[in-house]
């Protein structure tokens, strides 16, 4: 059988579909693009999109297994519900669904009620499924690696609770993992939910730490003050996709996003390896142009 990838073409989606092709899953893409699919020769792409009900149920015909991952927009949570709901009709039931970590806990960041909500509809539902809860991924460090570089500072207002940031391949593997051994499954296997995190746990003193070893010169925290982190990213995305991220820094400050006991060891064991690192993520953007 197939297995259906919806967000394929970004940080995460790309890297699960090498991953699935690696281990000689047969794989479809949905994506709004085909000519900038740019994805294995074997990958089967099908263009349309979500809430284009026609295309949605087209990219559906012949598969057993779902990767779902809805990209945070105004009308998120209607994709992931719509989705869900045309998975069933079309009598797939294994999903591996892309949530965010404590999305049952920080309910006033939007798009964390959004993942939260779609959590509950796959365990009302009685999907097989797999809830991968990660942390703040590591990969978003290449927005803001040009104001470490050319001005000293470390921008994100990550607080000194601590984050335990993860690397998108990382994410992306466990996805693979769980989303052949769901398909490959002789019946249906119990919902579960695995935290994605990285192995250390790091506060904004601590990163500015690691950028000034990584370049030999100082680098400083910008501090804890979520206000001016909206007013930065309003002037590179809409407003309310900023306001979203304000409140995401405000519970980073307030509560972080720290892994419960054994979520390191778990994720080592089912990769089988060392989990990626910070900073090895900073030491490859300090050579970078």
């Amino acid at each position: 059988m197939t297995i259906l990838v919806i967000g394929a073409t970004g940080r995460v989606g790309r890297h699960v579909v090498e991953q699935l092709v690696a281990r000689d899953a047969k794989v479809r893409v949905l994506t709004r693009d085909a000519s900038k699919a740019n994805f294995p020769i074997d990958v089967e792409v099908v263009q349309g999109e979500i809430l284009d009900l026609a295309s949605l149920r087209n990219a559906f015909k012949g598969i057993r297994t779902l990767f779902l991952l809805n990209a945070v927009t105004g009308d998120e949570f209607t994709q992931a519900i719509i989705t869900l709901n045309i998975a069933r009709e079309a009598g797939v039931e294994r999903v591996v669904y892309l949530s965010v970590i404590h999305a049952d806990r920080f309910v006033n960041v939007p798009h964390f009620a959004v993942k939260s909500g779609a959590e509950q509809m796959l365990k009302q539902m009685e999907f097989s499924a797999t809830i991968l809860r990660p942390s703040y991924f590591i990969d978003n460090e290449v927005m803001i690696k040009d104001v470490v570089l050319d001005h000293g500072v470390y921008p994100m207002p990550i607080g000194g609770r601590g984050v335990a940031m993860v690397d998108a391949r990382d994410i992306a593997e466990v996805a693979a993992i769980e989303l052949v051994r769901r398909d490959q499954a002789p019946g249906k296997l119990p919902v579960e939910t695995i935290n994605l995190v990285g192995p250390d746990t790091l506060t904004g003193d601590g990163v500015a730490a690691i950028w000034t070893e990584v370049l030999g010169r100082p680098i400083v925290y910008g501090g804890d003050d979520p206000s001016g982190f909206e007013q930065n990213m309003a002037t590179l995305m809409p407003t309310w996709t900023a306001y979203e991220m304000r409140l995401m820094a405000e519970r980073y400050v307030s509560d972080g996003m720290i892994p419960e006991d054994g979520d390191v060891d778990r994720l080592v064991k089912i990769l089988g390896r060392p989990l990626h690192s910070y900073r090895e993520t900073a030491a490859s953007l300090a050579t970078r142009n």
